[in-house]
């Protein structure tokens, strides 16, 4: 499983990073989408200047992944991302939605090795952090 997890995030941290360089660069050019209102998503999102946000996270993700680096950061930001584009493809594109599939696939397979990462997230009825007596004690004292 390690193996298929570390290739899973080399693939996942380059097809983010191409992607989100892309959004800048556009050196993969795309047919507008047939759907109309899926255009008027794009108009808005890049009149916005939203879209640099978008891509720059998803190319800062990326680079997260492959460098090995902070990985459960570039998979909690990236989850939104996926979140993001599936929306997107499931409401107003669903015949481009394959490399959506994909990529949500390796999230899943990456999330599966680093998931004691995200116990405390995951957990029903966390435990409330402890109290620092020494802190209380130091509120109590009077300040000079």
């Amino acid at each position: 499983m390690k193996i298929a997890s570390t290739i899973a995030r080399y693939l996942l941290g380059l097809m983010f990073v191409i992607f989100g360089l892309n959004g800048f660069l556009n050196f993969i050019h795309q047919p507008p989408p047939p759907n109309p209102l899926a255009i008027q998503f794009f108009v808005a999102v890049g009149a916005s200047h939203f879209a640099a946000f978008f891509f720059a996270l998803q190319f800062i993700g990326g680079l997260l992944l492959l460098s090995g680096f902070y990985v459960p950061l570039a998979l909690t930001v990236l989850a939104a991302e996926l979140y993001n584009i599936l929306a997107f493809h499931l409401t107003l594109a669903p015949a481009s939605i394959a490399p959506a599939l994909l990529a949500s696939v390796l999230w899943v397979l990456v999330f599966l090795e680093y998931r004691s990462s995200f116990a405390g997230i995951l957990t029903a009825r966390p435990a409330l952090p402890e109290t620092n007596p020494v802190l209380e004690n130091a509120a109590a004292v009077p300040q000079r």
